[in-house]
């Protein structure tokens, strides 16, 4: 990630999320003064970030400029990783085990064309190949080998970390905010204060949309995670995240390894709902066994479920994308998390980086009248 130009802006990013993190650091790369608000401790064991994997894959046959997009995440990642991780073994968070996706049997030829256009190296496997994942009958998959897993959970502590030693950030945990002023780019907390910024990004996951107007679909996904049985540990550490797998293609799953659990759940397990702090009762055990008997794994029943969980993510209500919308003059927001949130959260980054040069700065003006028609959606 570049340094950028050194005419130093104030930044102020609400949400400590993957989103306001990898933003932050991007900003203060760049040579600007960052604020990061959270309503909870930074990183935030409640934020929808906050988790133990998630995949990262380019990969869209249907969308090949968001293909190439998403090749640049993961370069960005690598970068990312370097930065705050260094590189000595052992120390990272980015898992290149590669991505595996089902497809019919016969689009995988014209799935394997769309990534030799966007430059991705892939591989052809068949289902037996992986015999522990279970494909739908008749199903081939195509392994995206430059695609792996993010711990999510280091990724989080390594940016606070990284942040919390630079003299031009400043976390401000336990700080909600209650409103963002769109048009002067001020933020309004709790306590009665205020922080001021030549650029705001809102970045509090589902919660974004109670603080500025973005439109969204709020969705909650049951995941379980298990332990593999002892002779498959091995198997599993270096095992591909899958996705388009089970007995209707509609589960995914992330392997174990690195301290991690085999984490499975599926479509089936995931429910629109209107906040994430509704009072929906917490027992997931109905979305559990859905997603045991979903026919993810071989032998299913010699995994030990460790743990089940509830979780949050959001999407543009228009698109079903993870968008950066600019609200005001320098306010951006973006409501949109979990899978995609993460994946392109780099790119993001590079969005708020480029909207803070003199060039592109001087060029915000005031939105029209129909401020839903002028929003600049990445």
């Amino acid at each position: 990630m570049g340094t950028g130009t050194r005419s130093a802006r104030r930044v102020v990013v609400v949400g400590a999320g993957v989103t306001g993190l990898v933003t932050a650091v991007a900003c203060v790369l760049a040579g600007h003064q960052v604020t990061v608000l959270d309503r909870g401790a930074i990183p935030h064991p409640g934020s929808s970030s906050f988790d133990q994997h998630r995949a990262i894959r380019a990969l869209d046959p249907e969308d090949l400029p968001g293909t190439r997009r998403a090749a640049l995440a993961h370069q960005r990642w690598l970068e990312l990783e370097t930065l705050l991780c260094g590189s000595r073994p052992g120390v990272g968070f980015y898992r290149r085990v590669g991505v595996l996706t089902g497809w019919p049997g016969g689009q995988v030829e014209q799935v394997a064309q769309v990534a030799a256009d966007a430059g991705l190296s892939v591989k052809l496997v068949e289902p037996d190949e992986v015999g522990q994942i279970r494909f739908p009958a008749g199903a081939r998959a195509v392994l995206e080998l430059d695609a792996g897993v993010l711990l999510a959970d280091r990724v989080l502590w390594a940016a606070a970390r990284w942040l919390a030693r630079h003299p031009a950030a400043r976390l401000r945990a336990w700080s909600p905010v209650v409103s963002v002023d769109t048009d002067r780019a001020q933020v309004v907390l709790a306590d009665g204060g205020c922080e001021q910024g030549d650029l705001v990004l809102v970045a509090g996951g589902p919660w974004t949309r109670s603080l500025v107007d973005v439109p969204t679909v709020l969705y909650r996904q049951t995941m379980v995670y298990l332990r593999p049985p002892a002779d498959l540990a091995r198997w599993w550490d270096t095992a591909p995240s899958a996705g388009r797998v089970g007995a209707d293609g509609r589960a995914w799953l992330l392997p174990s390894g690195a301290g991690a659990l085999l984490k499975v759940s599926t479509d089936a397990a995931c429910r629109v709902v209107a906040d994430p702090d509704d009072d929906e009762p917490a027992d997931e055990r109905h979305w559990a066994d859905r997603i045991m008997a979903a026919g993810i794994l071989t032998g299913m029943d010699r995994y030990t479920v460790a743990a089940v969980k509830r979780c949050h993510y959001a999407v543009d209500a228009a698109t079903g994308g993870a968008h950066l919308v600019r609200l005001g003059p320098a306010v951006f927001a973006r409501a949109a998390s979990g899978g995609d949130g993460f994946r392109t959260a780099p790119l993001v980054a590079d969005r708020i980086v480029a909207a803070l040069r003199p060039t592109a700065t001087a060029g915000l003006r005031p939105l029209a009248t129909d401020r839903r028609a002028s929003l600049d959606i990445f």
